[in-house]
C-alpha cells in the first residue's frame, strides 16, 4: 500500500486536533462541576461563581480562561439542556397600515382583509399577494396617493406608478425585519442567557433560541420578544452633576445596612453618615479609581468586600472617573458610571429602594447602556434629565422619517444621518439648542441621549444648534453598529409588530432524560455492531471495530470544532453511523472473501477486496451524504443537527473504513499476523446462493402494488395521526404523580378546550402528550397564557401534583409551511439521486429502477403509519423527523441500491455476450451480493432496535419511521429497483 507515511500522519493530527477540541468539553465540564460543589444547589451561587472566573485561566497547559473554553465546548441542543425555542414573525399587514397611516379606503383595507386570509395558507411573499388582490379590486386605481405623506416624500412621490409603491413596500418591509431582528438581538442580550441564538430566516420571520430557559421565565421571554419598541430622546445630567448625588446614596445604604443588626437606628446617622461620606468625597473618590484600576475582573470578592462597607454602591457600580493632571476626576458626560453585566441587577435593587428614591431627583431617570462597553462585560449607566412634556423625553421616535449609516467625511469613520418631519424638526432645533448651551464654550455643551426600550443606545454631545430636521451621530462606530444604529433610529417609524408563531419549551428534567437515553442507545448500539462484526468476521472484525471507535472520536471531534449542536435527533444520526459505518467494511471484506476463494493470497486477496470494493462504497456513501445535504438544507433545528452528524459521519467513516483498516491490515501482514475475515460457520452462509428474484419480480410487484394501495386507501379514509408541526396547535407533555389513563386526562381537558384534544401515552403510564388547537389563531401572550390556564385547571382535577415537561406551539401559517416544504424536500431528494445514478452509471434504465425504488419505499412507509395508525402501543405521527427519517430511508435504499447496481454493471461487462440472457445475468448479480445485503441491514436494524428500546419516548416514532423504512429499503433494492431496471432496459443491457 502506497502513502502509509502520509495516512498515519494525517490520522495522528487529526486524533490531536480532535483531542484538543473534545478538551475544551471535559474542562468546562470540570469547572461547572465544582461550581455545583461549592454551591451545593444555590443556582444563584452557582452563577456568580462562574461569572467571577469566566476571564480567569482554567487551562492551565493553554492558559485558556474559562469563557474561552465554554465558547468553545460541544454544544448541546434546546432537546437536550432545555430552553426555548421561538419563531417570530413580523406582521407585515400592520407594516402597511402604519405606513399608509390608518388610511380609511375601502378597497385598500379590503386588500390587506383579502390578503391576511390568503397569506395563512399560501408560502407567497405577503406584499406580492397584496399588491395582485388591491390589482383585482381595483384593476385602475392608484396606491401612491395612500402611501405618499410629507414625511416620506424623498421616497415615495404623489404620482409614484404601482410600481413604484410596490418596490416602496418591499423595502420598508425588508428594513422592518431588519430592525425587529436587531432589536430582538438587543433585548437578547440584555437577557442574560447563556450562548443565546437568534436567525433571520427567509421572508419575514426571525428564529430565536434560548437555552436554559425555563417554563417559570417563558412569560417573562414572550413579552420580551413581542413587546413594542420605544424610541426617545432625552436631555441629560452631567456626570460633575450626579456624582455628590451618588456619593450621598453610599452613605444612605451603608446607614441602612448597619440597621441590620442594630434595631433602634434612626434617620439621624444614615444622615450623619451620608454627609461624612459627601465630606470625605475626594478621598472616597481616589478609593473608587485605586479599586477599579486594581479589580476590573469582578475575580477579587475580598477587594469588593472591603469597598461594600463604606459604599456598597461604588462596590458594584464603579464611576466615570479618569486620570487628570492632579489626580483621580469625574469624566464630563452623561455616563455617571460602569457597572459589570452580571452586578447590573444588584444596582437596580439599590435604587429602587425606597430610601434612594426619597433622595432621587423626580426629573431623573438612570438607565442602562444598550450594549457593554469593556470586553463585553460592563454596561454603563446614564443620568437622563425628564424636561419634556410631561416630564418625558424632549423627542419621540415617531418624528423620524429615515436614517442610514454614512461616512464621516471629518473623521474618515461612520456616522448615522437622520431626517425628520416638519414638527420632529422644530422640537429637535429646542432641544439641541439647550443642549449646546453658549456655542462658544464647549464645556457648556450637553449631550442628548437616545433611548430604545429604556436602554441607552447612544449620548452624542450636542456642539450647535441643529435645524432642517436633518442631524448626524457620530462616534467610535463600525459600519455595522451604524448600520445597526439607522435601523433603530427608523423603528419609531416603523412599527411592523413581531409574534410569537412557533414555540417549543424543553424543561431540563426531560432535556437531562434525552442525555441519559441518548448516551445509553450510544452504548447498547456501540457493543451490539462491536459483537456482531467480531462474531462474523473473526479478527477481521475487530479492525472493524477499532475503526468504529476511531470514527466516533473523529466524528465527535469534528463536530466540536465545527461549532455544531447536538441535538436529540443528532444523537439518533450517531447510532446510525454506528451501524452504517460498517457497511465499507462489510463491502471490503466480502471482496476479500470472494478473492481468497478464486485462490489469491492474504496481501494480494486484500489488496484486490479494497480495490474493487472502493467504486460501490464511493457510490453508496456520496448518495447518502446527498441526502443528508439535502435534509440540512431543507431542514431547521433539530432535523439539521441530524443532518450535520449524518454527514460529518459518513466522511469520518470513508476515512476510517478505507484508510486507517487498511493501514492496520498492512501491519498486520507485516507482522505475519493471521487475518481471518470469517469464522466457521459463516464462511459459507451465503455461498452459491441462487434465488428466483428476477423470476418472481412479478409477485413483489403485486405485494408492493396491493400494500401501497391499502396504504392510499387508509390515507383517504382514516388518514395520519399528524405532529403539531404539521397540523397547527399546542402540545404538553405532562408527568403525573400517579398513573393516568389517556381517557381520563382527554374527557378533563376537551370540554375546557372546545372539543378537539388529542391525549396520548408518553412513555410510562403516568406521563400523557396533550395536542389541541384551541385558540391556535391567537398570537398574542393573552391567547398563550388562558390555553396553559385552561390546561392546567383540567390537569388539576385528574391530580394536583404534575408537571409540564415541555411545551410546543406552531401556528397554522408555520405548519402549512412546513408541510409544503417537506413535501418538495422528499421529490427534490429523490430526484438529485436519480440524476447522480444517471451520471454514475449513464444509463436511463438504472435512474430510472432508483427513482421507482425510492418513491416506492417512501409510500410503503406512509402506508404502514397510515395502516397501523392507533393499533400500536406508540404515536406514529407524521412530523418533521418523520419527513428526516423518509429521506433516511431514501438514502439507505439507495446505498444498497447501487451496490447491487454496481455488480450488474461489472457481471454485464463480463458478460457482455449478446446471447447472453440479462435477466439470469442480473440474478447472478443479485445473488452475488446477498451476503452483504443481509449483513449490512441485519447491522443497522440491530442498531435501530437499540434506538428504539434505549433511545426515549421522543424520538421513539422516528427510530421506528427508521426501522420500517431499512426493512423496506433493503427489499426494494434487490426486489423493486434491479426488475424494473431490468424490465426497462431489456437486451439493451447488453448493447
Amino acid at each position: 500500500m502506497q502513502g502509509k507515511g502520509v495516512i498515519k500522519f494525517f490520522a495522528v493530527l487529526l486524533a490531536l486536533v480532535c483531542l484538543y477540541q473534545l478538551s475544551f468539553t471535559w474542562v468546562t465540564r470540570s469547572v461547572e462541576a465544582d461550581a455545583r460543589n461549592y454551591a451545593k444547589g444555590n443556582s444563584e451561587k452557582e452563577k456568580a461563581y462562574l461569572d467571577s472566573i469566566s476571564s480567569q485561566p482554567v487551562y492551565p497547559l493553554f492558559k485558556h480562561s474559562f469563557q474561552y473554553c465554554k465558547d468553545r465546548e460541544l454544544a448541546l441542543g434546546l432537546d437536550l439542556k432545555g430552553g426555548m425555542n421561538v419563531t417570530m414573525q413580523i406582521s407585515l399587514s400592520e407594516l402597511i397600515r402604519s405606513l399608509a397611516n390608518n388610511n380609511a379606503d375601502v378597497t385598500f383595507n379590503q386588500a390587506l382583509h383579502n390578503a391576511d386570509v390568503i397569506a395563512k395558507t399560501s408560502p407567497e411573499n405577503y406584499i406580492d399577494i397584496f399588491m395582485r388582490e388591491y390589482k383585482k379590486l381595483a384593476p385602475n386605481g392608484k396606491l401612491a396617493p395612500i402611501f405618499s405623506t410629507q414625511s416620506n416624500q424623498s421616497n415615495l412621490k404623489f404620482d409614484a406608478t404601482n410600481s413604484q409603491v410596490e418596490s416602496y413596500l418591499r423595502d420598508q418591509s425588508n428594513a422592518a425585519v431588519t430592525q425587529s431582528f436587531n432589536i430582538l438581538r438587543n433585548r437578547i442580550d440584555k437577557f442574560g442567557v447563556t450562548s443565546p441564538n437568534i436567525q433571520q430566516q427567509a421572508g419575514n420571520r426571525i428564529l430565536v433560541e434560548l437555552p436554559g430557559v425555563s417554563e417559570s421565565n417563558k412569560e417573562r421571554v414572550r413579552k420580551l420578544l413581542q413587546g413594542s419598541a420605544k424610541l426617545e430622546f432625552y436631555a441629560t445630567y452631567d456626570n460633575q452633576e450626579v456624582y455628590p448625588l451618588l456619593n450621598n446614596i453610599n452613605g444612605i445604604l451603608a446607614a441602612k445596612n448597619k440597621t441590620v443588626t442594630k434595631k433602634d437606628t434612626t434617620a439621624a446617622p444614615a444622615a450623619t453618615a451620608a454627609a461624612d461620606t459627601a465630606k470625605n468625597g475626594g478621598s472616597l473618590l481616589s478609593k473608587v479609581k485605586q479599586s477599579a484600576a486594581k479589580d476590573t475582573s469582578a475575580a477579587s470578592l475580598k477587594n469588593k468586600s472591603k469597598l461594600a462597607e463604606t459604599a456598597p454602591l461604588f462596590a458594584v457600580l464603579n464611576p466615570s472617573v479618569g486620570q487628570g493632571p492632579q489626580g483621580p476626576q469625574l469624566i464630563p458626560g452623561p455616563a455617571v458610571g460602569i457597572s459589570a453585566v452580571t452586578d447590573t441587577a444588584k444596582v437596580n435593587n439599590y435604587l429602587k429602594s425606597p430610601e434612594v428614591q426619597a433622595v432621587l431627583p423626580k426629573n431623573m431617570k438612570l438607565l442602562w447602556g444598550a450594549k457593554p462597553a469593556q470586553g463585553n462585560k460592563a454596561v454603563q449607566l446614564y443620568a437622563i434629565k425628564l424636561s419634556g412634556a410631561e416630564n418625558g423625553p424632549v423627542l419621540s421616535g415617531e418624528v423620524i422619517t429615515d436614517a442610514k449609516s454614512d461616512l464621516d467625511q471629518n473623521s474618515g469613520g461612520y456616522e448615522v444621518t437622520m431626517e425628520m418631519n416638519s414638527e420632529g424638526a422644530k422640537s429637535w432645533r429646542r432641544a439641541t439648542a439647550e443642549a449646546a448651551g453658549n456655542p462658544g464654550d464647549e464645556n457648556d455643551n450637553r449631550s442628548i441621549a437616545i433611548v430604545l426600550d429604556d436602554n441607552v443606545v447612544s449620548a452624542p454631545r450636542v456642539s450647535n444648534e441643529i435645524s432642517g430636521g436633518r442631524s448626524s451621530i457620530s462616534g467610535n462606530f463600525t459600519q455595522d453598529e451604524t448600520k445597526d444604529l439607522a435601523n433603530v433610529l427608523k423603528a419609531g417609524r416603523l412599527p411592523a409588530p413581531a409574534r410569537i408563531v412557533s414555540e417549543d419549551i424543553v424543561g431540563p428534567s426531560l432535556g437531562q432524560e434525552a442525555i441519559n437515553d441518548g448516551l445509553m442507545s450510544c452504548a447498547v448500539g456501540l457493543a451490539v455492531v462491536l459483537v456482531f462484526m467480531i462474531i462474523y468476521y473473526n479478527n477481521a472484525g475487530i479492525v472493524a471495530d477499532v475503526a468504529v471507535f476511531v470514527n466516533v472520536f473523529f466524528l465527535m471531534g469534528v463536530l466540536t470544532s465545527l461549532g455544531a449542536v447536538l441535538t436529540l435527533p443528532g444523537i439518533a444520526g450517531i447510532v446510525l453511523i454506528l451501524g452504517i459505518s460498517v457497511d465499507a467494511n462489510v463491502l471490503i471484506y466480502e471482496r476479500v472473501r470472494e478473492e481468497l476463494a478464486a485462490g489469491k493470497s492474504k496481501r494480494i486477496a486484500i489488496a484486490d477486496g479494497y480495490k474493487h470494493a472502493l467504486s460501490s462504497i464511493l457510490d453508496s456513501q456520496i448518495s447518502s451524504f446527498l441526502t443528508g445535504l439535502i435534509l440540512f438544507i431543507f431542514g431547521s433545528g433539530p432535523i439539521q443537527g441530524f443532518a450535520t452528524t449524518l454527514m460529518i459521519g459518513i466522511v469520518t467513516s470513508l476515512f476510517c473504513s478505507l484508510l486507517i483498516t487498511r493501514v492496520i491490515f498492512e501491519w498486520m501482514l507485516d507482522k505475519n499476523m493471521d487475518i481471518k475475515v470469517s469464522n466457521a460457520w459463516s464462511a459459507n452462509l451465503f455461498k452459491g446462493s441462487n434465488f428466483a428474484f428476477v423470476k418472481n419480480r412479478f409477485k413483489f410487484y403485486a405485494f408492493s402494488g396491493i400494500f401501497i394501495l391499502l396504504g392510499v386507501a387508509s390515507m383517504l379514509t382514516r388518514g395520519f395521526d399528524y405532529g403539531v408541526d404539521f397540523q397547527g396547535g399546542r402540545t404538553y407533555v405532562v408527568r403525573f404523580d400517579k398513573n393516568v389513563s389517556t381517557e381520563e386526562v382527554h374527557n378533563q381537558l376537551d370540554a375546557l378546550l372546545n372539543r378537539g384534544t388529542e391525549v396520548k401515552s408518553f412513555g410510562g403510564a403516568n406521563q400523557v402528550r396533550i395536542t389541541t388547537n384551541y385558540l391556535i389563531d391567537d398570537n398574542t401572550t393573552t391567547g398563550d397564557n388562558k390555553v396553559e390556564s385552561t390546561v392546567r385547571q383540567g390537569l388539576a382535577k385528574i391530580s394536583p401534583s404534575f408537571k409540564i415537561l415541555s411545551s410546543q406551539k406552531v401556528g397554522p401559517t408555520i405548519a402549512n409551511d412546513i408541510k409544503r416544504s417537506s413535501i418538495w424536500t422528499v421529490i427534490i431528494a429523490i430526484l438529485v439521486i436519480s440524476a447522480y445514478i444517471l451520471i454514475r452509471f449513464r444509463r436511463w434504465q438504472f435512474s430510472m429502477g432508483a427513482m421507482v425504488a425510492t418513491a416506492h419505499d417512501a409510500l410503503l412507509v406512509l402506508s404502514f403509519f397510515s395502516l397501523f395508525k392507533g393499533l400500536l402501543p406508540f404515536a406514529l405521527d407524521i412530523d418533521q423527523a418523520f419527513i428526516a427519517a423518509i429521506l433516511t430511508v431514501i438514502g439507505y435504499s439507495i446505498n444498497d441500491t447501487v451496490v447491487v447496481f454496481d455488480r450488474i454493471r461489472e457481471f454485464l461487462n463480463l458478460h457482455h455476450s449478446k446471447t447472453d440472457d440479462p435477466s439470469v445475468v442480473v440474478n447472478q448479480a443479485i445473488n452475488s451480493t446477498l451476503s452483504r445485503t443481509i449483513i449490512t441491514a441485519l447491522t443497522v436494524i440491530f442498531v435501530l432496535i437499540v434506538l428504539f428500546v434505549f433511545g426515549g419516548d421522543v424520538i421513539r416514532g422516528f427510530s421506528f419511521a427508521l426501522l420500517v423504512g431499512v426493512c423496506f429499503g433493503t427489499y426494494s433494492s434487490i426486489c423493486v429497483a434491479t426488475p424494473i431496471m431490468l424490465d426497462f432496459g431489456g437486451k439493451k443491457l447488453n448493447a
